[in-house]
């Protein structure tokens, strides 16, 4: 999976994904529910510096592997759907099988 632009650009996606998804459904219930705010500053800056990453990287897997405007389009919108990123690492795998 490490051994490609993509195949790194997919990982960062699980992980930036799996960050979203502790930060909206653990970090913020704990900040608003058990006045916890620490949860989110920890949590929110690992979710920050994966999605930079994931910007980032996106712009490399669109001019290396020549995506339309539309196809990076909808790549860095699903950063911001929860479950989003999972959703496009599998289109992802099924686009490279098919290859």
């Amino acid at each position: 999976m490490l051994g490609t632009t993509l195949g790194q650009f997919r990982l960062i996606a699980i992980l930036e994904g799996i960050s979203f998804l502790v930060l909206l459904l653990i970090a913020m219930p704990l900040k608003y529910m058990a006045g916890i705010p620490e949860a989110v500053s920890v949590v929110g800056a690992m979710h920050g510096v994966l999605f930079v990453m994931y910007a980032l990287w996106l712009a490399v897997v669109k001019f290396k592997y020549r995506w339309s405007f539309v196809k990076a389009g909808i790549a860095f919108i699903a950063s911001f759907i929860p479950f989003g990123t999972f959703v496009l690492d599998r289109k992802l795998k099924q686009e490279a099988t098919n290859a």
